[in-house]
């Protein structure tokens, strides 16, 4: 139903705007005794002032970018189907299957560009999120190259990157968080601080939404 200004009078309908988000176990917010993980928390502090935004978790615990990129069009499309396409927005929450599947770094390279590059194409709005310091991984050392082999494809396309290894790899509260779980993943600290980097990083703006 449409709402009324206040006068009796219909006032206009906010546009729609829904965010799909696609990724692994950080998208999921596993280990997340809230169940929010870092993208509850970000839809929880995003303007609706100017538009309806609806974020859809579409989180596969384990995953990799070759699984992301088998199956995001599908994903993604029963969300879209009976919208606008103006209203499209896509989010890519990266993290670390890649490493543990022992994916070489140019074939995680080439799985976010094919995806990057068909979102260009269809002018869907994409935005990518990297993957946090890993601490009892075997692959541990290693999560610092990859977030900067999916930084630099970004780049390369102007595509929006929140690093989230270097403002998190040396934090307190995220060690403690991820040392009070299972190493792997963060609890409601660590997914706090995931959150706020999103929303610092130029989430609104790519948006066109006012700043929380």
């Amino acid at each position: 139903m449409t709402a009324t200004d206040g006068t009796g009078r219909y006032a206009p309908r906010a546009p729609e705007l829904r965010v799909c988000v696609v990724g692994d176990d950080f998208v999921a917010g596993v280990g997340d005794p809230r169940s929010l993980g870092w993208v509850g928390r970000v839809g929880a502090r995003t303007s609706r002032t100017e538009s309806l935004v609806t974020l859809f978790p579409l989180g596969v615990p384990g995953e990799t970018t070759t699984g992301l990129l088998a199956r995001w069009r599908e994903e993604t499309g029963r969300r879209f189907a009976d919208a606008d396409p103006e209203s499209f927005r896509l989010v890519i929450g990266l993290g670390h299957a890649d490493l543990a599947d022992g994916m070489s770094l140019a074939r995680s390279r080439l799985n976010l560009a094919n995806v990057l590059d068909e979102c260009l194409a269809r002018n869907l709005p994409v935005f990518v999120v990297g993957p946090p310091p890993a601490d009892r991984a075997q692959h541990a050392d290693l999560v610092p190259e990859l977030s900067d082999a999916f930084a630099d494809v970004c780049l390369r396309r102007r595509v929006p990157y929140v690093d989230c290894w270097r403002p998190l790899v040396h934090h307190e509260d995220w060690l403690t968080d991820m040392a009070a779980g299972d190493g792997r993943h963060p609890g409601q600290v660590g997914y706090g601080l995931m959150a706020w980097l999103v929303l610092h990083n130029g989430w609104a703006q790519w948006l066109g939404v006012a700043e929380d």
